[in-house]
C-alpha cells in the first residue's frame, strides 16, 4: 500500500513539472479540420518568422497590421495561430501554459484547444488563424 502510495505521488509529482494539472468539466469539442479554414485566395500573408526560430513547445506574439495579437504556437513541428487574448479577462494566451496542443491561460486557468479554438473550461470560442510554410517562413493568412 505504501509503495502504491509513492507511485502515486512520484506521478502527481512529474504530471505537475510536464503539464498543468487543472481540472475543469471538459466540453467536447471536434477536432476534424473544418472546410471553412481552406482561406479564400483573397487573403494576404504576412510573414511571422523563420519557422527555425519557433521551437517545439514554444509560443511567439504576432502583431497583425489592424492592432490584433496572435498567439503562434509550435506544437511538435505543427504550427497553429490564435488570437493572443482569453474571452474571460484578457489575458495575453502566449503566457500561458502549453501542454501538447491545448494552452491554459497564465491567468485563471481557461484552456484552449490550439488547433480549433475551443475553450475546454466553458463553452466558447477563440479565432483561429490558418498558417502556411513557404521557403523556411512561417507566413498568417488573413
Amino acid at each position: 500500500m505504501l509503495d502504491a502510495l509513492r507511485g502515486l505521488l512520484s506521478l502527481c509529482f512529474w504530471l505537475r513539472k510536464t503539464c498543468f494539472v487543472t481540472i475543469h468539466s471538459m466540453q467536447s469539442f471536434d477536432t476534424e479540420p473544418d472546410d471553412a479554414l481552406t482561406p479564400p485566395a483573397d487573403k494576404r500573408k504576412l510573414i511571422v518568422g523563420a519557422i527555425s526560430d519557433l521551437q517545439a513547445g514554444e509560443c511567439t506574439r504576432f502583431e497583425l497590421p489592424d492592432g490584433d495579437e496572435l498567439a503562434v504556437f509550435n506544437v511538435g513541428g505543427e504550427f497553429y495561430a490564435i488570437e493572443n487574448f482569453c474571452p474571460h479577462k484578457g489575458a495575453p494566451l502566449s503566457e500561458g501554459v502549453l501542454c501538447g496542443h491545448v494552452v491554459e491561460c497564465g491567468w485563471h486557468g481557461w484552456e484552449f484547444d490550439v488547433r480549433t479554438g475551443q475553450c475546454l473550461t466553458v463553452v466558447d470560442r477563440i479565432k483561429t488563424y490558418p498558417l502556411k510554410i513557404e521557403d523556411g517562413m512561417l507566413k498568417v493568412l488573413v
